[in-house]
């Protein structure tokens, strides 16, 4: 500890003294005391600034006493932990220019900057994450050091409890998978419903092909980072219990780059722009990497006819006649009316499909459901008929061109004050019923948009999104599975639509169009978990349903409509 950090905390001006020696554990409402008081300093600009003009323009609609300055200061101390503030370069340099001048002098002579002009080089320090000068301001302010979640490493076999093991239906489906990859010509659609474990089984055959093939490269594409992120973490727990070896994985979508000289032996997850884009640049970077694959999966296969990504999945799998190609779906079909694509996709597979079949049941989602593995759903159609401009006809045909809705759509509608005001008043409703309820916003903004104006009328909410520190994630996760039976919904965007486990969930509310049906199912499931899963009976799905924009339905419906084609 730093001499005199007991004395720092307790000198701050402006009724910021420390109720606890510093170096020692402070509680939650310590914190949000001394947090009030530094911004008790902040003027309405900048309280607006912090909760967002969005939020502050839909309070003003649905009571205005709920954007004073009062209100909007308990937003920020409600949304937000101090690391979290602190750790944003502007908001930390907007909090510290509130300091009194003999406090903002005491801290930079603290840091050894120029005390002299204490303001301007505060706002100019750097303070990199978990450095000493972060170190010496979080003490000063009497906040702690965030301290990364510890992480606990189950053991493979517990008891003979497999840590990663398979149901009887998924074990089938992944036994029927291997037989079929095994034989001419190397390619199978596995077409589970999202809930019944296809990402565990696709595992399974995976880490499978891992251990025979030594040394050999297995190949994940996904047409989203989200899904190659959810790809990739998956992979790495499930290696943990089923690999026979250390083995990188590689990750190649966004920014990232890899050099595929170095790529011999592991699991890489590709998102599909970026290979065809890697592919046009560099004409034999395809080829080179096809030269070490042994199994190909893409996600979401029922895409996989797609001009641009059928030439990426030719030059993989048909540089070598072994090479097998293994295709994830939640239903194997490519459109929802063309039934000449849908058998164009059947014969890129060579009508080879695995199907997830219990006997006496003509839909495996009815088994699941009726022993308890998923509640069963109840879906409520949010209708919203824009007033904003109708979609142009070049907006129209982009979306008939891309995988999924375009970015500049889905921020159109995440500032749309009467489509918001129709969201909050639904999820108004759910909380009269359920006790968690999970929110699929359209953007990183709308989520945390959506949960300041519930706090603002009474509800307790917070937002979880890729920006979301992990320390603080990990913190309203944990609220939110085991907080009492008061009402609590989390509003997210990006990062809960798969391995996230708060089984009390009962209702959901996409507010996030796509026409992806795997991540549309995703969604649902995170509302679904069975009673024989720890979950519910019932659980309420709400769709916001947005006029020209394509959307999906009910779950069961989906998993049988293209079964004509194979």
């Amino acid at each position: 500890m730093v001499p005199g950090h007991e004395k720092w905390a307790e000198r701050i001006a402006g009724g910021l003294a420390a109720t606890k020696v510093v170096g020692t554990p402070i509680d939650n409402e310590t914190r949000a005391m001394r947090l009030t008081q530094l911004l008790s300093r902040a003027d309405d600009e900048l309280l607006e600034e912090l909760v967002g003009g969005p939020v502050v323009r839909l309070l003003e609609s649905l009571d205005p006493t709920l954007s004073s300055p009062r209100r909007l200061r308990e937003l920020v101390e409600a949304l937000h932990s101090p690391e979290e503030l602190l750790r944003d370069r502007k908001v930390r340099q907007q909090l510290l220019d509130l300091l009194p001048i003999a406090d903002a002098t005491e801290v930079a002579g603290l840091l050894r900057l120029d005390t002299k002009r204490p303001y301007e080089s505060l706002r100019a320090a750097n303070f990199k994450r978990g450095s000493k000068a972060e170190k010496i301001l979080f003490t000063y302010l009497g906040v702690d050091t965030p301290q990364p979640p510890e992480e606990t490493s189950a053991l493979p076999m517990v008891e003979s409890f497999a840590a990663y093991g398979l149901f009887s239906h998924q074990r089938d489906a992944c036994k029927q998978s291997q037989n079929r990859l095994r034989m001419n010509p190397h390619r199978v659609l596995l077409h589970m419903p999202t809930g019944s474990g296809k990402t565990r089984t696709a595992m399974h055959i995976i880490a499978s092909e891992l251990r025979q093939q030594e040394p050999t490269l297995v190949i994940w594409l996904a047409y989203s980072e989200e899904l190659c992120e959810q790809a990739a973490s998956e992979f790495e727990k499930a290696w943990h219990y089923l690999g026979d070896r250390e083995l990188k994985t590689y990750r190649m979508w966004g920014s990232r780059d890899l050099d595929i000289n170095d790529v011999r032996d592991g699991f890489m997850v590709a998102g599909l722009a970026k290979t065809f884009e890697l592919m046009k640049r560099d004409p034999d970077f395809l080829a080179r990497m096809a030269d070490r694959v042994s199994l190909v999966i893409i996600d979401e296969a029922h895409q996989a006819i797609a001009q641009t990504y059928r030439l990426v999945l030719e030059v993989l799998c048909d540089r070598n006649e072994e090479t097998k190609l293994l295709g994830l779906t939640a239903t194997p079909g490519r459109t929802w009316n063309d039934p000449d694509a849908d058998r164009e996709l059947a014969n890129f597979f060579n009508r080879q499909k695995v199907t997830l079949s219990v006997r006496g049941y003509d839909s495996p989602v009815d088994y699941l459901i009726d022993e308890k593995y998923l509640a069963r759903p109840v879906f409520q159609p949010l209708f919203y008929d824009s007033n904003q401009r109708e979609l142009s006809a070049s907006e129209i045909q982009r979306l008939a061109n891309t995988l999924d809705i375009p970015d500049d759509i889905l921020e159109r509608l995440a500032v749309d004050d009467q489509r918001n005001l129709a969201i909050i008043s639904a999820i108004e409703g759910l909380v009269q019923k359920h006790s968690r309820v999970i929110v699929f916003a359209a953007t990183v903004g709308h989520a945390r948009m959506l949960a300041a104006v519930l706090r603002a009328r009474g509800i307790l909410a917070n937002s979880i999104t890729s920006g979301t520190a992990s320390a603080e994630r990990s913190r309203i996760i944990a609220e939110f599975r085991d907080r009492s039976d008061e009402p609590y919904v989390l509003c997210n965007y990006g990062v809960l639509t798969t391995g996230f486990d708060a089984p009390r969930t009962s209702a959901a509310v996409i507010a996030r169009p796509t026409k992806s049906l795997v991540l549309y199912s995703q969604m649902v499931g995170r509302a679904t978990r069975g009673t024989r899963a720890g979950g519910n009976e019932v659980a309420t799905i709400v769709t916001v349903v947005d006029q020209n924009l394509p959307g999906f339905g009910a779950m069961e419906d989906a998993f049988m409509n293209w079964e004509d084609v194979w």
